[in-house]
């Protein structure tokens, strides 16, 4: 049976490393290592953003989680492992700071400050999500002249609809 062992333990040693591992995560990050960490297939990390709630409903790096600066560590100790990797932005580079700290001193290990935050991640061209997003480059007015042809298109389906019904009586 060691035999056995043995050819299934050389086997083993002759094989190519097939599943690539990422590489350690850095105290801080440029844009460019996560986007590049993104493409990479299978990134097993979690993005977040520290910054105000609006902001971030404004607009965020796709995928990023909302967490609020109070009790951070506390709440993310409830929803993810503590070997898992995360990577942290904020309104600006102190705040982001001020948060791996305390992820850091909560138990987190893998923990990466994202430098420059949203603007440089948009300066490389990281995609985005949130309101800005949907708004497109003719921002809020887009939107409200599509919901105003939505709402013009329903009156109309609506007066369509009661000229049916009085031509039935």
């Amino acid at each position: 049976m060691a035999n056995l062992a043995d050819n299934i333990k050389q086997a083993k040693e002759t094989l190519p490393n097939i599943t690539p591992t990422p590489p350690d995560i850095k105290p801080q990050v440029t844009p460019g290592e996560l986007k590049s960490r993104l493409e990479w297939g299978e990134p097993g990390l979690t993005i977040i953003d520290v910054r105000e709630r609006e902001s971030f409903n404004y607009e965020r790096i796709t995928g990023a989680m909302a967490m609020p600066m109070e009790n951070l560590a506390e709440t993310l100790s409830s929803s993810l492992e503590y070997k898992r990797d995360i990577y942290l932005y904020g309104d600006s580079d102190e705040q982001t700071k001020q948060a791996a700290s305390q992820l850091r001193s909560g138990g987190f290990i893998n923990v990466a400050e994202i430098k420059g935050g949203l603007p440089a991640w948009k300066a490389i061209g990281g995609p985005t999500e949130g309101i800005v997003s949907v708004e497109g480059p003719s921002g809020p007015s887009s939107v409200k002249k599509s919901e105003s042809n939505v709402a013009a298109r329903v009156g109309k389906q609506g007066d369509l609809e009661a000229k049916k019904s009085q031509q039935h009586r």
